[in-house]
């Protein structure tokens, strides 16, 4: 019940789908809490949750703790929406992508940039050749200000944590898959991101399996607002995602008044919608009414190139995806 399970919560209570909202944590004060703000019943524990009758969960406890309840869920059969990402490691994301394809029970992870109707529109247009032939795509995720420094150790790092999301969103927007990582990053912030092995902003230069050349960045340091977009270049027109008044940068040609702002501040109010949207999918897959629309594998594809990323920022070479496991048979490889 940290703030996006408080989140989540609020926003399942008032879908139509949804009869009743259960919460539970590991601190019950705060379950008691988050449950009398938004009149929902509250569970004493995982275990009886799991027990009990309910349709489906809802995980989103810190990432250290995914893979576990992940795995209950699918032993008592219960569909199961997960954030990202589903493990903290390579090893355990190839495991239990292996255990959900072999499951029956659907998994749909976090990755809400497909449910923003900004994403949709440019899938669609690759699709659909509106584009002519995609060359190039440029994404990015620049948080306004950095986590606190007790984050940082447990997310990840910068490719796992922030451009995972623009990695899935690549993915998702192209049809494409990652051939070949160089990645970079450095520190121009606070200490504890050097502490714990990792940087401030990252960039990566990704080639996709029909050459197109896709660039992204990321920073917890964007100072003018969070700033979350996607171009997709083709050779008939190109497309913007985020392109709008909240865009969080400023002109600095004489006489232009666009964006007339105000910026976002978080990623909660930029994808607002999308989480909504995100939910009440997972409702009708809870239901049987639709296949997961990001399953497990899909989110392993996505952590593969984060990982890919950090094995190149570290090594200071080109890496490409075949060096990273994608089945359990893999999973010993030298870094």
């Amino acid at each position: 019940m940290g703030r996006i399970g408080a989140f989540h919560a609020s926003t399942l209570a008032g879908l139509d789908a949804v009869d009743e909202v259960v919460v539970a944590d590991l601190d019950a004060g705060l379950a008691d809490r988050v449950a009398a703000a938004h009149g929902l019943a509250v569970g004493p524990d995982i275990d009886t949750l799991l027990a009990s009758d309910i349709d489906a969960l809802v995980i989103a406890t810190a990432t250290t703790a995914h893979a576990e309840l992940l795995r209950q869920a699918l032993a008592a059969g219960i569909p199961t929406f997960c954030e990202k990402p589903v493990a903290a490691t390579l090893d355990e994301t190839v495991a239990l992508t292996a255990l959900a394809d072999a499951s029956t029970t659907p998994v749909q992870v976090g990755f809400q940039r497909r449910f923003d109707a900004g994403y949709r529109r440019a899938r669609a247009a690759v699709a659909s050749g509106e584009l002519g032939t995609v060359h190039a795509v440029r994404a990015q995720t620049h948080d306004k200000e950095p986590p606190h420094a007790a984050y940082i150790p447990t997310s990840g790092g910068i490719f796992r944590d922030c451009s995972v999301h623009d990695f899935d969103a690549v993915r998702f927007v192209t049809g494409r898959e990652v051939e070949t990582v160089m990645a970079t990053g450095g520190n121009k912030g606070a200490d504890f991101f050097a502490a714990a092995g990792d940087v401030a902003t990252g960039a990566a230069l990704l080639t996709l399996d029909d050459d197109t050349i896709v660039t992204t960045s990321a920073t917890r340091y964007s100072g003018g607002g969070h700033d979350v977009r996607m171009e997709v270049v083709g050779s008939t027109a190109s497309l913007a995602v985020g392109l709008d008044d909240a865009l969080a940068v400023r002109s600095a040609e004489e006489g232009v008044t666009f964006p007339a702002g105000p910026p976002h501040e978080t990623f909660m109010q930029r994808f607002r919608a999308a989480y909504g949207a995100e939910l009440a999918a997972f409702c009708d897959v809870a239901a049987g009414r639709t296949p997961s629309p990001c399953t497990v594998r899909d989110a392993l594809q996505a952590f593969r190139i984060a990982e890919a990323c950090e094995v190149s920022r570290a090594e200071r070479r080109v890496v490409t995806m075949t060096e990273i496991p994608d089945a359990p048979e893999r999973t010993q490889w030298a870094s």
